[in-house]
């Protein structure tokens, strides 16, 4: 100590304060300490993962992988008639905006990371059981027009961007597989006005 002081020419009370600041090491820090505070860094590390883990609300986890063999029996279940009866997934979604007027486009996505980012998620990801794939066909006669056999405009349906991208590959999977075949209803006439119109001209 007495050392420190005539080679610095400090006085004793001035060493003190600069040894008690932050910046100046007071003491060396062995190899093994500074493995053992890593160590302990992974280990709080770990701890705050579990915590945030915690912290995540299970109804917007959706970070277990379904099986579509599951998904396909959901769509018979007692659980969907109850929660969706005899209509379309869809139906009754209406998407929480700001102002009167809707946006044109949907939301690009509502999952995030496998957790639902939004307090509105769309009729897909809003339910954990709708898987969209070419085998799970209940689904995907939903969201196809009966008069022109096309997929329905996601303005309609309100699923977001990333769903209808996966709507529409899965459609067009299912044609090519064959499992989805869709008969356009033919459409009859009635040209009788019309043509009394053209006689009377």
């Amino acid at each position: 100590m007495s050392l420190l002081i005539r080679v610095l020419g400090l006085t004793r009370t001035s060493l003190q304060s600069v040894l008690t600041k932050r910046d100046v090491p007071v003491r060396l820090i062995s190899s093994s300490h500074t493995c053992y505070q890593e160590e302990n860094n992974n280990i709080e590390d770990n701890n705050e993962d579990n915590n945030e883990d915690k912290k995540i609300d299970p109804s917007k986890d959706r970070r277990q992988i379904i099986p579509v063999e599951t998904s396909i029996e959901y769509m018979l279940s007692n659980a969907y008639k109850q929660t969706y009866g005899d209509e379309f997934v869809w139906t009754k979604y209406r998407r929480n905006h700001i102002g009167q007027i809707p946006p044109r486009k949907t939301r690009k996505t509502c999952i995030r990371g496998g957790i639902i980012s939004c307090g509105n998620p769309c009729p897909i990801c809003r339910d954990e059981y709708l898987i969209l794939d070419y085998r799970n066909v209940k689904l995907l006669e939903q969201f196809i027009s009966i008069y022109t056999g096309e997929v329905l405009h996601y303005r309609k349906t309100g699923i977001c961007q990333r769903r209808y991208k996966q709507l529409q590959v899965a459609v067009l999977k299912a044609k090519e597989y064959g499992t989805l075949t869709l008969d356009v209803p033919l459409r009859k006439y009635d040209y009788s006005e019309w043509y009394n119109e053209q006689k009377q001209i």
